[in-house]
């Protein structure tokens, strides 16, 4: 038997692992051409899971161009880096960038907005995206535009989609628009059967609660030599952001509760509930042109919570305003609307409060509450005695609701504010009502001295 001879052995070993090698180092590029290239020279200094980034974002930019899809950066994390440079990056939109500076951010997610009536054809983005190695997750829920006192939809839309590459995932909002010429984002709340593992769904900055948004304008840049769309002003898009929470209308209880109490449907009602929409419309459009923050308050706040609607026995709309927000420019901004002062009492330092005479009989109360230590207050002023009252309220935060067609704040813990003024029974409707005594959390506040009358006292 011949022998054998150990360096031919010992070359063909070592040619079949170098054949191997080269055949890894072949299938790990296609695996990259195909999932995006984890290092890049383009990006600069950046490589690694920096470049990933960058490399998730070109693709998808590149996946929506291809359906004509318009979206915009919506991204919290980016969109404060690029505030801090916005001149520079308004004036070198051409120049190309020596670094990832924007994009490679660390981050989980990178995430844009659509507006749903831009585009209706997913299942030929979905399919392209799978092509492109994305993998994507749908999430819908109900449509709250369709529903009413007399019918609860339950139709679903599109809320939210996530596609996913490599180590990083966007996040595309899809925006609606509402009756209240505003936007609109819902919850991202996930089915039952689906993969709770897909991302860290728990650092989404879009989902955790719906939002409400005025229509930004929007400015084309080259961020990281990607061309992008974004809000044209991102410091005040990220302060709405920070204060964007929406409430819903609570249609299944206000149509337990005209079950209970069928609504008054006479024409007096009808009418009277026309010219209330219109006042707040008004008032609405007069204090936020002068940037004066404000909530719906006492029975129009209960109105809306309890039965999505204007009380009909109420004959006004109340409103609140921190006293913080007071400007002197409010009562004669009212009166050149057409709306007369109807009182003033009390004084800026001390239980303020204004009413303005609207159509007919139905006149606007603003109400100006004022922080304390552990509670808020508003106050209120008995014309013939000159006594004090103060009705005490836990503090509170505003969210965005709408109501009667209106964009427009109530406090976040609707049900403790409510509760505090109307006491538990506040589900059952009381008609006659005393402001010095019905109210739950009134206190007598003292006398004011007589010499401040004037000033603390005023009807017209």
């Amino acid at each position: 038997m011949q022998k054998i001879n150990k360096n031919v052995i010992l070359a063909l070993l070592s040619l079949t692992s170098l054949v191997f090698l080269l055949f890894q180092l072949y299938n790990y590029k296609f695996y990259l051409s195909k999932n995006g290239a984890v290092f890049s020279k383009v990006r600069g200094s950046q490589s690694g899971q920096h470049s990933t980034r960058w490399h998730v974002v070109r693709k998808f930019l590149g996946l929506i161009s291809s359906h004509n899809i318009p979206v915009y950066l919506i991204d919290p994390l980016i969109l404060g880096l690029v505030d801090k440079d916005i001149e520079q990056i308004r004036s070198s939109s051409d120049v190309p960038s020596p670094e990832c500076k924007y994009f490679c951010a660390p981050r989980d997610f990178t995430t844009f907005a659509l507006l749903d009536k831009t585009w209706k054809h997913e299942i030929g983005l979905f399919r392209t995206a799978e092509k492109m190695g994305f993998q994507w997750l749908k999430i819908i829920n109900k449509d709250p535009r369709l529903d009413g006192i007399d019918d609860l939809s339950g139709i679903e839309i599109p809320l939210h989609y996530i596609f996913k590459l490599s180590s990083h995932a966007i996040h595309l909002v899809v925006f609606y628009e509402r009756s209240g010429n505003y936007l609109w984002h819902g919850p991202l709340r996930l089915k039952q059967h689906m993969d709770r593992k897909f991302v860290p769904f728990q650092k989404l900055h879009f989902g955790r609660y719906p939002g409400a948004y005025e229509k930004p304008e929007l400015l084309l840049v080259s961020i990281d030599d990607l061309k992008v769309q974004i809000p044209k002003n991102p410091s005040s898009f990220l302060e709405e952001m920070s204060h964007s929470r929406f409430l819903e209308c609570r249609y299944r209880e206000a149509q337990a509760f005209v079950q209970l109490y069928p609504d008054d449907a006479s024409l007096d009602v009808v009418e009277f509930r026309k010219r209330a929409k219109s006042l707040l419309h008004l008032a609405a459009l007069i204090l936020n042109s002068l940037g004066v923050k404000f909530w719906l308050s006492s029975g129009t706040c209960l109105g809306w919570y309890r039965q999505c609607n204007v009380i009909p026995y109420s004959k006004d709309v109340d409103l609140g305003v921190f006293i913080r927000d007071y400007k002197a420019d409010i009562i004669p901004a009212f009166q050149k609307a057409g709306l007369p002062l109807k009182h003033k009492f009390g004084k800026v330092e001390d239980s303020l409060e204004l009413s303005f005479q609207g159509e007919d009989d139905v006149k606007l109360d603003i109400f100006f509450f004022y922080e304390e230590d552990d509670h808020i207050w508003n106050g209120g002023t008995q014309a013939k005695s000159g006594k004090k009252f103060k009705y005490l309220f836990p503090k509170f935060t505003l969210c965005w609701t709408e109501f009667i067609e209106l964009k427009v704040h109530v406090p976040c813990e609707t049900l403790q504010y409510v509760e505090t003024n109307y006491g538990p029974d506040w589900k059952v409707p009381v008609k006659m009502w005393d402001w010095k005594s019905s109210p739950y959390n009134v206190q007598y506040s003292g006398v004011w001295p007589v010499d401040e009358w004037d000033d603390v006292i005023q009807i017209y």
